[in-house]
């Protein structure tokens, strides 16, 4: 006992004695951790890379932020300088005219409905697919697992074209109808796999057994454990499935022919391409103003299309970068 405590006091007396280290200049006075981090010297060759890295994102953020810069400008400029091509990258006689004329354009406010309901339940509805799918693959002892997971995967490599689908729509029904947005590509397998991964190696096999033996099935396991753990996930996938429905244009396109069921995308595609203002004839004078106009109600429509996104990201971006590198360290 005795000889226990004098080692004791020695090995304190040490640790004592190699903590009192004083650090000469600046550091005068002060204790030095003997745990101090080791820098590590940076080569020519890691300046260059990094500067490389810096040069090459600042191009590309350029590339990436004028032509919106340009848009938002055209958005808030008059109707005769977006036509005469006045406006670069600043508003020119700013205006919220194009604003108003396009949310009081019935074409454009129903559209956006549109995409909002569809955004919205075509998100729940994949979130949950999704889920209920990754999560019983992802169990080890499920039956047939391997199989499964095989089949899942070769649909991301192979499929049958847009024919085949389309025609697969008809057959069901579904054609022009609200549920032709909502069901054809519903889940998506690479938000499958990820779901899968997440499960796999964030979820220890321990909560499960521990659930089990408390007598919890395995849907009670799913909503009460697994879920509330997964809200990192289920984030970054719902983002996914949002900007996915959101952007949704080519299945519109091919399914919907009621101007009343098709989304913001379709009314936009008419203002670009078909120039579809809904309006008339007239004189030159009514025709050139109508004309302005159109051009001014394209650069609108495009930022109210882009706006949404834009304002639900801040919201998810806090459990985007935790979500998104699920299993890229195993531990």
């Amino acid at each position: 006992m005795v000889t226990s405590i004098i080692k004791s006091e020695a090995f304190l007396a040490e640790e004592a004695a190699t903590a009192a280290v004083v650090v000469p200049g600046r550091n005068r006075g002060r204790r030095k951790s003997p745990y101090q981090a080791v820098k590590v010297k940076e080569t020519r060759a890691d300046r260059a890379f990094v500067i490389t890295a810096y040069v090459l994102l600042t191009i590309f953020l350029f590339v990436v932020l004028l032509p919106l810069l340009n848009i938002v400008a055209s958005s808030l400029s008059s109707p005769r300088a977006v036509s005469s091509g006045q406006v670069l990258f600043w508003p020119v006689d700013i205006t919220f005219r194009g604003y108003t004329e396009a949310l009081s354009n019935p074409a454009i406010i129903r559209g956006f409905a549109n995409s909002v309901f569809y955004t919205v339940v075509g998100t729940l509805i994949s979130v949950a697919g999704t889920i209920a799918i990754a999560y019983p693959l992802s169990r080890q002892n499920l039956f047939g697992r391997k199989v499964i997971t095989g089949a899942v995967v070769f649909t991301m490599l192979f499929s049958g074209g847009v024919i085949p689908m389309y025609l697969v729509v008809q057959s069901l029904g579904l054609l022009d109808t609200r549920w032709s947005m909502l069901l054809p590509n519903a889940i998506g397998v690479w938000q499958v796999i990820i779901a899968m991964v997440f499960f796999r190696s964030s979820i220890p096999d321990e909560v499960y057994e521990a659930a089990q033996l408390d007598g919890a099935s395995e849907l009670r396991i799913l909503w009460t454990i697994v879920l509330p753990l997964a809200k990192p996930l289920i984030a970054v996938i719902a983002l996914m499935y949002a900007i996915m429905q959101w952007n949704s244009y080519f299945d519109a396109l091919m399914y919907l022919r009621n101007a009343d069921l098709q989304p913001l995308q379709l009314v936009l595609r008419g203002l670009l391409i078909l120039n579809d203002t809904g309006a008339g004839g007239g004189d030159v004078t009514e025709q050139l103003r109508r004309r302005e106009l159109a051009d001014l109600l394209k650069y609108s429509t495009v930022v109210i299309a882009t706006v949404p996104m834009l304002v639900v990201y801040p919201f998810v971006a806090k459990y985007f970068n935790k979500g998104i590198m699920v299993g890229a360290v195993k531990g």
